[in-house]
């Protein structure tokens, strides 16, 4: 592990990463920011999902700038500790962590995405360990425990202990660790920008989508697991089972040579292949590009049931269309769900995974 530690550190140039300057794109909508000390003299990272651009980031930076960034911001927050431990005369080591998760959808689940922070989090677990003091989840959606299930075995079994969802109430509980002072406006304290901003933009990015001037590529090279030919005048189906709602389908799929449509339907009989017209709509059939610029996309399934996902030629008389696809289930993760439902609008928090 320090092997691993320090060859790390040789090739994020630690010693120098501070003065680094990330890509443009990177330094105006790569969302958070540090902001504030708690009652302890702990810095306070701000992490803000919901202006995110997850594909606008990817297609306008390396994902080698997007992880050098964020061991550039893991590497001032080590040496902010360092500053509060010489100017208060104890060690400050940890940090407190505010994410606030209005916002959160589908679109953060988009699978480079979903990859690129699994390899910031196992950075972050490998080379600053202990250094998380509590992560506070402000304004929960229901696809939270979604989210977390995709990325949850990467944490141990410590970090996962300090992951807490507030209630409703989140403003009173962050005043109980942070003096209202150090909080901005925006999340229930009184600090402002100089010019009165009550967000604190100068402190917190909040992002916003990447305008498309800052794209240098328009896809991801992407594997599919399955390819199928669909004949002209047919279509091929694929069905996934899905046993709870809160279950997300995400796909992607790419065609060869000329468009393809594509739709989502829900069965009305089980045991038994149906046409398009027999079954619930749930996503309109619609042609795609998909020969121009891949397809992806997903869905959270509010109704337990057979799921078919339509791959359409019926409309061709001539042409047969090879498809390339991937297709996934994501689960909630039981625990944190329930818990999630639990609290609803009530006072309080709970632990986001309280069994680890």
């Amino acid at each position: 592990m320090l092997r691993k530690h320090v060859e790390v550190r040789k090739r994020m140039d630690a010693d120098n990463i501070v003065a680094w300057e990330a890509p443009e794109v990177i330094r105006k909508y790569m969302t958070g920011g540090m902001c504030g000390y708690d009652r302890e003299g702990s810095p306070i990272w701000y992490d803000v999902i919901g202006p995110l651009d997850p594909k606008g980031l990817l297609f306008s930076a390396s994902k080698q700038d997007l992880l050098k960034n964020k061991f550039r911001d893991c590497e001032l927050l080590r040496q902010e500790c360092e500053k509060q431990s010489q100017k208060l005369g104890k060690k400050v080591e940890m940090v407190l962590t505010i994410c606030d998760c209005e916002g959160l959808g589908l679109k953060h689940l988009w699978k480079p995405m979903v990859e690129l922070n699994k390899e910031l989090l196992t950075m972050f677990e490998e080379n600053y360990p202990e250094s998380l003091k509590c992560m506070f989840i402000v304004k929960a959606p229901r696809i939270l425990p979604v989210a977390y299930n995709l990325v949850k075995h990467i944490l141990s079994e410590d970090t996962r202990k300090k992951v807490m969802v507030l209630g409703s109430n989140w403003k009173e509980v962050l005043q109980k660790y942070i003096d209202p002072s150090q909080i901005p406006v925006e999340y229930g304290g009184t600090l402002t920008d100089p010019d009165g901003n009550p967000k604190c933009p100068s402190k917190i990015n909040y992002g916003g989508d990447v305008p498309k001037q800052y794209y240098v590529r328009d896809q991801l090279a992407q594997p599919y697991e399955h390819t199928v030919v669909v004949n002209r005048g047919s279509s091929h189906q694929v069905e996934y089972e899905i046993l709870a709602p809160g279950c997300v389908l995400r796909w992607q799929f790419k065609s060869e040579g000329a468009d393809v449509g594509f739709g989502v339907y829900l069965k009305t009989k089980v045991g038994e292949r149906q046409r398009a017209g027999d079954m619930t709509e749930v996503l309109p059939t619609q042609r795609y590009n998909a020969h121009m610029v891949p397809e992806d996309g997903s869905l959270t399934c509010s109704t337990p049931g057979i799921y078919v996902l339509r791959f359409d030629n019926t409309y061709s008389y001539i042409h047969a269309k090879k498809v390339s696809y991937s297709v996934e289930v994501l689960l909630p993760d039981a625990s944190s769900a329930q818990q999630i439902q639990q609290l609803g609008d009530k006072l309080g928090e709970v632990a986001l995974d309280h069994s680890a």
